[in-house]
């Protein structure tokens, strides 16, 4: 049983956002912090990543653990209500990351997926983001 509400639910619910959330806007501050200078959500890329190096040809997703299913991941488990409903959503959200990385690839672009949780070590993020843009 949920606690809130349908209409809380429902308000809470309409405040999560897709684009500038804290975790993307950590992780663009470190790059900034780093030198290195992108472009967001391109919308010509499938999937629309979160940062786009161009000249590279390398983009970042940054996912929340809930909402793209991060398996193992104490953030990503389902809720136990409705678990038809999530179980679905998520598997679908899982499924479309899965065809866009493909097509990413198919297009000659190499990406790195920044999951929420892993926010928790910033050295470790940066020194993975580093070596993500510098090595070939």
């Amino acid at each position: 049983m949920d606690r809130l509400s349908k209409e809380h639910r429902s308000w809470l619910m309409s405040r999560v956002k897709s684009k500038d959330t804290t975790p993307e806007l950590v992780v663009r501050s470190l790059l900034f912090a780093m030198g290195f200078r992108y472009r967001l959500h391109d919308p010509r890329l499938p999937g629309r990543p979160d940062i786009v190096f161009g000249r590279k040809r390398k983009v970042i997703f940054v996912h929340g653990c809930f909402w793209h299913g991060h398996r193992g991941c104490r953030y990503g488990r389902l809720p136990k209500t409705r678990v038809d409903f999530w179980g679905g959503k998520i598997e679908r959200n899982r499924e479309r990351d899965l065809v866009n990385l493909q097509k990413l690839d198919e297009a000659s672009w190499q990406a790195l997926t920044v999951w929420q949780c892993e926010l928790k070590d910033l050295d470790g993020l940066a020194d993975r983001l580093y070596e993500f843009l510098t090595f070939e």
